[in-house]
């Protein structure tokens, strides 16, 4: 036995801290004093040395998981741990596609590839990857391909099998529901193919939805979290932001359902869950029609007037990616169904083509154009008055309605999901031809 003392075998057996370690104790601009007096080649080989620097919401999650969602607030590290799982992934699978999912083209090109903690800043020297920007296509030293997709474009994802995809700020893809569907579908190569998903949360069905999927594993985090952000910045964002609701959002990482300064919330569609009227006195469909066939969808919603002066939202029957023709077909046919007495449609997307499509589509009844001459929540602020005075009830659930009316901000500005409120525009033509006067004043209108 050796004369050894109790207290040297403890010393004995904690290793010495690495240099590495050391470094990461220092603090922040002494640490940077330090990174900065190191030789180049020092510094590539600590930049490479990813898990040792790397907190533990970017690091990938065990087990057989298909999804992994990052929900994370601005700064958490979200884009460095999808480019570093993405790199591993291809350096594991010579022969694997890769998809890479961002809101737009440009967003995946300057942020996923070429931005400070995407593809290329982070290759290693002796691991080159190759972006050809042209054909949007990324190479890997293994030989894996990485695709480039926007989601303003879900169709040319219908198709194309992967491996694995990064989508990244999953709550601002135009067409999410759509671009998410074409992508599942088509991620069938390989024994197990995974997902990874980097956002910054806001509250669309989309997000609900692949939070709630069977196979998702969730990391959450805020913009503290990340230990290598200065202190000096965390401080600041902190005391301009926090506690409020954009800070809850963009900082802490929470889902927030009610946007700050929304003329609709949650709660007041809530209260106003009604059904089917009996008695009614008339019925009006509001249509918001697209710029494009490519474009918005053409926003549909009929309204009915009950013999007591309360308005009822009957039906959501937007239309996308229709030709004029289509959509018009689409009005008249509900207009049929509830027996409309007139249909209020927008023109400043075209006037006469409006009225001359509808008219061909058998729209027979009263056709009324009107001119957007507001803003939309200037047109929007009296329709949300007569919810607030309990005088709308729906007649039922309608959940992308629903979301978009959430959306739409007083004093100007639209947060919700997609880039119009298609549908709220058309219900809020509709409710203003059936509730309001010239003059935007609370009021039943006459039934003739």
């Amino acid at each position: 036995m050796s004369g050894a003392s109790p207290g040297a075998d403890e010393a004995a057996e904690t290793p010495p801290l690495t240099e590495l370690e050391k470094l990461a104790l220092i603090d922040e601009p002494h640490r940077s004093i330090v990174i900065n007096r190191l030789t180049r080649l020092e510094q590539i080989e600590l930049r490479e040395r990813w898990l040792a620097w790397a907190h533990a919401g970017q690091i990938e999650p065990p087990g057989a998981w298909r999804v992994w969602l990052i929900r994370a607030g601005r700064g958490f590290g979200k884009t460095r741990a999808g480019a570093e799982w993405v790199s591993e992934w291809a350096r594991r699978h010579g022969d694997g596609r890769i998809a890479l999912v961002g809101a737009s083209e440009d967003d995946v090109a300057k942020v996923m590839i070429e931005g400070p903690s995407g593809l290329l800043a982070i290759a290693h020297d002796d691991e080159p990857v190759t972006w050809r920007a042209s054909i949007g296509e990324v190479r890997f030293a293994s030989g894996a391909k990485g695709f480039v997709y926007s989601a303003e474009a879900p169709e040319k994802l219908r198709g194309p099998e992967h491996h694995a995809a990064w989508c990244d700020e999953l709550a601002k893809w135009r067409h999410g529901e759509t671009m998410w569907d074409n992508l599942m579908l088509g991620l069938r190569a390989g024994e197990q193919p995974r997902v990874l998903v980097t956002t910054t949360p806001r509250p669309t069905r989309l997000m609900r939805r692949v939070m709630a999927l069977p196979g998702t594993v969730e990391t959450r985090g805020r913009t503290r979290d990340n230990p290598h952000l200065p202190r000096s910045f965390i401080e600041a964002m902190e005391a301009e932001y926090g506690g409020t609701r954009l800070g809850r959002q963009e900082l802490d990482g929470e889902l927030i359902d009610d946007v700050a300064g929304a003329l609709w919330t949650r709660g007041m569609i809530e209260a106003c869950r009604g059904r089917k009227p009996k008695g009614i006195a008339r019925v009006v469909v509001g249509v918001d029609p697209p710029a494009s066939a490519e474009g918005d969808a053409c926003g549909i919603v009929v309204v009915a007037l009950d013999a007591t002066g309360v308005g009822h939202v009957l039906e959501d029957a937007s239309v996308g990616g229709l030709s004029p023709e289509g959509w018009a077909r689409a009005v008249a046919k509900c207009a049929r169904r509830h027996g409309a007495d007139k249909v209020v449609a927008e023109k400043n997307q075209g006037g006469d083509m409006v009225k001359s499509v509808l008219h061909a589509a058998e729209v027979t009844l009263p056709l009324r154009l009107v001119h957007a001459s507001r803003g939309k929540t200037a047109r929007a602020e009296p329709v949300a008055a007569l919810y607030e005075s309990g005088r709308v009830k729906h007649a039922g659930r309608f959940p992308a309605l629903e979301d978009e009316l959430c959306g739409l901000v007083a004093g100007g500005g639209y947060e919700g999901p997609g880039r119009s409120p298609d549908r709220a525009d058309a219900l809020v033509w509709a409710l203003s031809e059936l509730m309001l006067g010239r003059k935007g004043a609370a009021g039943v209108r006459g039934l003739g």
